[in-house]
């Protein structure tokens, strides 16, 4: 089992950064893939970023190229969100996400919320103008 924390959520203005860090316990060395999902008000919870946990390979949705990025730190066990120049329309529930080796599939999307069999609680992410 992994267990899943968020933090680092907040009220910002449009323009500001804000940096999400979620960290993993439990079962850690059998993490795969982690990502980052949204879920804004009234909407279905979508894709943001993942990385490979090993190799730091990184897939970005395309609203988020060149204003976040995702890292990982495997000595900590956790992995951010890198938020800049944000947008009244980034505003919601961030979720962090862990994939175990056993249950990834290289198949599997990274993008797709099935590819993840561990999730966090979600930290708020609220954007103002």
């Amino acid at each position: 089992q992994v267990q899943l924390v968020e933090s680092g959520g907040g009220l910002v203005q449009a323009g500001d950064s804000l940096r999400l860090s979620c960290v993993a316990s439990g079962s850690t060395g059998s993490i795969y893939h982690m990502a980052w999902f949204q879920q804004a008000p009234g909407k279905e919870r979508e894709f943001v970023a993942a990385v490979t946990w090993s190799g730091g390979s990184t897939n970005y949705a395309d609203s988020k190229k060149g204003r976040f990025t995702i890292s990982r730190d495997n000595t900590k066990n956790t992995v951010y969100l890198q938020m800049n120049s944000l947008k009244l329309e980034d505003t919601a529930i961030y979720y962090c996400a862990a994939a175990s080796r056993a249950y990834y599939r290289i198949s599997y999307d990274p993008a797709g919320e099935y590819a993840y069999n561990y999730w966090g609680q979600g930290t708020q992410v609220t954007v103002s103008s």
